[in-house]
């Protein structure tokens, strides 16, 4: 028997028909699918009220061996001081998704857990059957090591980076900045010695809006403490001549004063071909002129 997947709806509200689009395919695949009580539900934007949605991810947690997040949206930051802390030796499931599901990768992390940025419900459901990113998809969920060939790109910064990936959606880890769940807790909870590796992506968020939370960032001392910066996809995110350079440039400029490796244009985002990563894995990436390789896992 395959692993039993619980899908969830932790955060908006999704269309049912990805949801079973979704259950069919992972069946097809082996694995065992159930589905939380409300997952197909709408409240507003949200998939059910927040006790709802918060009683659903708790139980899931108690007897999956991956919860798959239906999609993201917002709602996480609105259950998220309520999740228990996970006692001492006690496995988790594996957390997908990516988004607003950033809250619960974030979350993973300080419990000391493994979580998987990649596909939800509607590429699950709707990617060609050959699709290699479903190909991908499922050997990250067995827990197979990931690597990737990444073209060049011209802000790269040469060099070798090896550490613990965290990361995931910019402007969702912005917004937990200054609570239990900040980038700076995560990386304070890493073994001493260990420097993390960070992933960023967004969708739709202005040029100064980036600069802004880029910024935050180098602040607050999270930029510093890094061993290595993968910079995803930023989907429909506008060029602003008005800021004197472009939106790539902004995020090389906010970590310009530091030395470590630094890769553009990673496959994995608000995109269909959104590469798994395995958040909390020993991740290295080397960094040359004709490219970049990565390994996670």
């Amino acid at each position: 028997m395959g692993k039993h997947i619980t899908i969830l709806s932790p955060s908006g509200a999704i269309d049912s028909e990805y949801i079973e689009g979704a259950s069919q395919r992972l069946r097809m695949w082996g694995y065992t699918v159930t589905m939380g009580k409300h997952t197909g539900e709408q409240i507003g934007r949200y998939a059910g009220t927040d006790l709802a949605r918060y009683e659903d991810l708790r139980d899931a947690l108690q007897d999956s061996d991956v919860i798959l997040c239906a999609r993201g949206g917002y709602g996480l930051q609105r259950i998220i001081s309520d999740m228990p802390d996970v006692p001492k030796g006690q496995r988790l499931p594996l957390i997908v998704g990516f988004s607003d599901i950033t809250i619960l990768h974030q979350w993973a992390g300080l419990q000391g857990a493994v979580s998987m940025h990649g596909l939800m419900c509607k590429h699950l459901a709707t990617l060609p059957i050959d699709s290699p990113i479903l190909h991908l998809w499922r050997q990250a969920v067995e827990g197979q090591t990931l690597r990737y060939e990444v073209a060049a790109h011209s802000y790269n910064r040469p060099g070798e980076a090896k550490g613990i990936l965290i990361g995931g959606n910019l402007s969702v880890l912005y917004g937990l900045q200054g609570t239990p769940y900040s980038l700076a807790e995560r990386i304070n909870a890493l073994p001493a010695g260990v420097k993390p590796i960070l992933f960023i992506e967004d969708i739709a968020e202005r040029h100064y809006h980036i600069d802004r939370m880029m910024l935050n960032l180098k602040m607050s001392g999270v930029l510093a403490k890094l061993g290595g910066l993968m910079v995803g996809q930023f989907t429909d995110c506008e060029e602003d001549p008005s800021m004197l350079r472009s939106l790539k440039e902004t995020i090389a400029d906010a970590v310009s004063q530091y030395d470590y490796p630094v890769m553009f244009n990673f496959p994995a985002g608000h995109v269909d071909d959104n590469m798994p990563l395995l958040l909390g894995k020993e991740t290295s990436f080397t960094v040359m002129p004709a490219g970049v390789t990565v390994i996670n896992g």
